[in-house]
């Protein structure tokens, strides 16, 4: 990359880091997370999240110690439906206890205003996109990458379904080309848990693991994540 880019007292590259993520029946499991370098808590994932509620989960997974990512994904990509206002409120309550927040490019009603706080907070910024059905061109997914990084991204992450390996090709065209700006891509499908190890040598910053069930189809255990990592990335 042409810059540094930490979440925490973890900098990202050149070797992947990997995020362990969960949701509320996975609170336990991410405090332990064994192999990983962060945990992702997806508050969409709680069947009734309050902000309140959620600031004492972070609390505790905050004195495990490992850095944190917090995302409330959209129902549009992949996330549990819940109201803007609902989302707002969870990710401004969360703000002082994480390291990172993941919120989609498409979101502009949101990240008008959790982009500046963030940055203010002094918090990582990852700006999001997820086609839940297929991969689109190359030459789309490059346009994404070009505006999460104009909406003020410190990292852009695209996550795509792949069916045929020629899907998985163009993730990694587009990790290529994107690789020295702050990149992380993924493959959901049934390229999702080869993507998850190919991707990284491309230049894709994070790799995201499960710890009990998964947030994404195709998505490795963290335990055996970290072994694949560990046997192919060894610096």
């Amino acid at each position: 990359m042409d810059r540094e880019v930490a979440i925490g007292g973890v900098a990202l590259g050149p070797r992947p880091r990997i995020v362990a993520a969960g949701g509320e029946d996975e609170i336990e499991a991410l405090g332990r997370a064994e192999g990983a370098d962060l945990v992702e808590l997806r508050a969409d994932l709680f069947a009734d999240p309050e902000p309140g509620a959620m600031v004492a989960i972070l609390r505790r997974l905050r004195a495990v110690g490992r850095p944190i990512i917090f995302t409330v994904r959209a129902a549009a990509e992949g996330g549990r439906l819940l109201d803007e206002k609902r989302r707002a409120a969870l990710y401004e309550a969360a703000l002082p206890y994480v390291d990172a927040i993941d919120a989609e490019i498409v979101s502009s009603a949101l990240i008008v205003d959790l982009v500046p706080a963030a940055r203010a907070a002094g918090r990582t910024v990852i700006l999001s996109a997820h086609a839940l059905e297929a991969t689109p061109p190359s030459d789309g997914l490059i346009s994404l990458v070009d505006r999460g990084f104009g909406l003020g991204a410190d990292v852009v992450k695209l996550a795509t379904h792949a069916s045929t390996v020629d899907d998985l090709q163009t993730l990694l065209t587009v990790t290529l080309a994107s690789r020295r700006r702050g990149i992380v891509t993924l493959a959901m499908g049934p390229f999702g848990p080869l993507s998850r190890l190919v991707l990284p040598a491309a230049g894709s910053l994070l790799t995201y693991g499960h710890v009990g069930k998964p947030t994404a189809p195709g998505q490795l255990g963290v335990s055996e994540l970290a072994d694949l990592v560990g046997r192919f990335y060894t610096s």
